[in-house]
This record gives C-alpha cells, structure tokens and sequence, in this order.
C-alpha cells in the first residue's frame, strides 16, 4: 500500500493548498484572531454633555463636526412612512434612497409611484437597491421608475469581479431630500413595517427625520456608496446645500459616522465605546440582534459596576433571526451579574435599533449591536446632543419596556444545559452575526 508521500509533489501541494484554505475559511468565520486588539482602554471619558466630548469624538474618527439642525423620532409606520412620502412629494431638486430591505407591496408600491411623479416633475430621482437585501423588489415597478429617468441601481450584484465581497453588504438607511431634509433609523420599504405594532405582523420600529446642516451627514452615506456603484460622483449647490449650517447660539451639534468593511480601524466601535464610556447615569440600548464583541460587553458591564442605569431592550421570540437570539442569550448572565438590566419586547418583531445616555445624547441609524454591523457591512449612524431629542427616545423607550418582559438574574441562571449548550453553538457563527 502506497504511503501519503508517494504521490506526485505537485498533488501533495495542492492538498496542501486546499487544507490551508479550508483552516483559512475557518478561521474567519468561527475566530476573531487578528481582527481587533486585545484590550481597548482610554483615561476618564468626558461626560456627554461636553463640548469636550463631543469634540474629541468627531477628531478622533474624522468626521465634521455640525452645528444647528433639528430631529424628530418617528415611532411606527403609521407615523413615518407619511413623513417621508410627503417630503418626497415636497422635492424640488432631488430625491436619494437607500435602504437595506425591499420587498413587493402596498409600501413598495406608494414609494415607487410617488417617486415617478416626482421624476416626471423634473427632479431628480436615485435609488440604490441592496442586491441582497432587496431580492424581493418589484423590478418590473423599479423599471417603470426608471423608464420614467430615475435612477436604479443596485450595491453588490452577484456578478464576477464581487463575488468574494457578496457576504458585505451594504445596511445603511439614508433618505435625502434636496440635501436639506432626511431620514434614518431601522425602518425599509415592506409591508412589515405598516400599521403600529399592534399585532404580530406589525413591526415595531422608529424613524428619526433630521433637517439643516444633520442632513448632510446623511447626504454623505448615501452619496459616497452611490459613487462607488455608479461611478457617478454628487456635488454641487442642489446635493450639499451651503446654507444648512446654523451659526447661532444652538446647542444642538451632532457627528454622522460612516462605516465600511475595507475601514480596518472599525470606527463604529469606537463611537459605541466612547458614547458607553461618557454614560454617567442612563445608557439605554435598543437593538434587535445582539451579538457584541468582548470590549462592548466589557464597558457595558463596567458602566453599570459605576453604578450607571444601563439597559438593553431586545426581541423575543417575535424574531427574525433566532440563531441570533440564541447567540445573544449567551452574554445575559455575564451582563446580569454586573448589574445590567435586559428586557425582550413582547408584542411583536421588536426591529429599533437606539441609544440615549444622560438624557442629551441620542445615537440613530443602521447599525445593529452585533459584529457584522461594526466589521462587515456598510452602515451609517448619526450621534445627536439634543435633549428634545433625547428626551423623545428615552419616553419612547420607556413606553416601549411597558411592554417587554425583564430577564431575572436568578431565574436566568437556572435554564437548562440543552439551551446552554444550543447558545453556545449559535455563539460560534458570532463573527458572521
């Protein structure tokens, strides 16, 4: 019988080449080796209020620092999709959209039709599409659109030359109008999304529509993802209106956050990391899919040691992703132990992604407490100090914990070994989460 090392080199080298790329495949999706530090650590962070702490941040990540401006949160789709539809109506220039989900339906079919006669109004209309996320579009409608001149286009198709960059996907919500008034939050374009969450089939969800120079940071995420997809590059007067930042005494001042997979600094880690530090007596958390990294988890827990009112709001079974639940269950008893409060909404699928701490500051957008939102995908976020703002997400949070069922340390801790053992396994998929 024939030992390994008779046969021919160059069959053993590419087994040797194939072993290699499969430890490779399993490194990545089961290991965090190499992809962040050890430790994350920084001397006494300045309390939210300050112009210190904002400041720091913004130079620290890069990003403008704006002034002025206004926000108002949006709380189901009763309340938001009539907002954003009539400001799309109000255009006079242009009309930019991206969302992660769209799918065929009632909300599809308002959204597409209100954008076709703003095109044959004259004004300029721009779609980018997920090529992942909006597999169930209508693009029979989406053709009507741009028979009429909009723009569609989609981030990402399966086609050669992005096949090894399909898995990053582009998450971000930017909905512009003329530059001068836009929307973020969790919300897309399905029929999931009507109603109240009043029953199941409702989502619960906000919407946060920013005006002024906030604006522009929304601008931006969409403007830069565009040119990448497009090739088209948006300047000018009509894309970032000059006249958006206010110059007088207003106390409002905010910082938009870009993230992408290609930015190896992953700078929405150190947003979330800065923001949790600067907590000094609520961090409240609303997020539908938690899978947080070792250092997020670390300064939640050390906040709430200092004696911080931190809570997390998340969904119950009224999920779309129970892997990810399960993974999630995996960090309760750790959270809970330090002090953590955790809270699973009960009505229905629970899809807010927010944070308010100290009542001033407010952090709105795409992005998910999990991995895949700080690392893999395209994801935008806007931090706000604004205390109407503020004041609107923490009364928003409290109505929605009336709501939701707290998770009891003690009781939590006797759930049985299959669950433990099924979180654990679900934990393993967490870089990819």
């Amino acid at each position: 019988m024939n030992g390994l090392f008779d046969n021919p080199w160059w069959l053993l080298l590419f087994a040797g080449v194939g072993l290699l790329a499969i430890l490779g495949g399993i490194v990545t999706l089961f290991f965090s080796l190499g992809r962040r530090p050890n430790r994350m650590w920084t001397d006494e962070v300045e309390p939210v209020q300050s112009d210190d702490f904002i400041g720091s941040l913004a130079a620290l990540l890069n990003v403008p620092l704006r002034r002025g401006g206004t926000a108002k949160l949006l709380n189901n789709g009763d309340e938001y999709f009539p907002v954003i539809l009539d400001a799309i109506r109000a255009a006079e220039h242009s009309v930019h959209v991206m969302v992660y989900i769209w799918e065929a339906g009632k909300m599809s079919d308002e959204f597409i039709s209100t954008m076709i006669e703003k095109r044959r109004s004259g004004v300029q209309v721009r779609v980018l599409l997920d090529s992942f996320g909006a597999m169930r579009a209508p693009d029979d409608d989406f053709e009507k659109l741009a028979d009429a001149g909009g723009r569609v286009e989609k981030f990402r198709p399966l086609v050669p030359g992005k096949l090894l960059r399909f898995h990053l996907r582009n998450h971000r919500r930017a909905i512009v109008i003329d530059g001068r008034v836009a929307f973020t939050g969790g919300a897309a374009v399905a029929d999931k999304w009507m109603g109240s969450a009043r029953t199941e089939e409702e989502w619960r969800d906000t919407m946060v529509r920013v005006d002024g120079s906030i604006a522009h940071n929304l601008q931006s995420a969409f403007c830069e993802l565009w040119a990448f997809s497009t090739g088209e590059v948006l300047t000018g007067e009509d894309v970032f209106p000059g006249d958006l930042e206010d110059v007088s005494d207003s106390d409002v001042k905010s910082c938009g956050i870009i993230s992408s997979p290609s930015s190896e600094e992953h700078p929405l880690r150190l947003f979330f990391f800065l923001s949790f530090l600067a907590a000094r007596e609520r961090l409240w958390i609303t997020t539908p899919y938690f899978v947080p990294d070792k250092h997020t988890r670390l300064v939640v827990a050390r906040r709430a040691r200092a004696g911080v009112d931190v809570r997390i709001l998340m969904p119950n079974e009224h999920t779309d992703a129970m892997p990810i639940r399960q993974a999630s269950h995996s960090y309760y008893q750790e959270l809970l132990n330090a002090g953590v409060r955790i809270y699973e909404y009960q009505p229905t699928m629970m899809h807010t992604k927010g944070v308010v701490i100290d009542g001033t500051w407010s952090v709105v957008g795409s992005a998910n407490m999990d991995i895949r939102s700080k690392e893999l995908n395209e994801e935008n976020v806007l931090g706000i100090r604004d205390t109407d703002l503020a004041g609107q997400m923490e009364r928003a949070f409290l109505h929605d914990i009336e709501n939701a069922k707290e998770i009891d340390r003690v009781q939590w801790r006797r759930r049985g070994i299959g669950k433990r053992i099924f979180e654990r396994f679900c934990v393993l998929f967490a870089e990819q989460y």
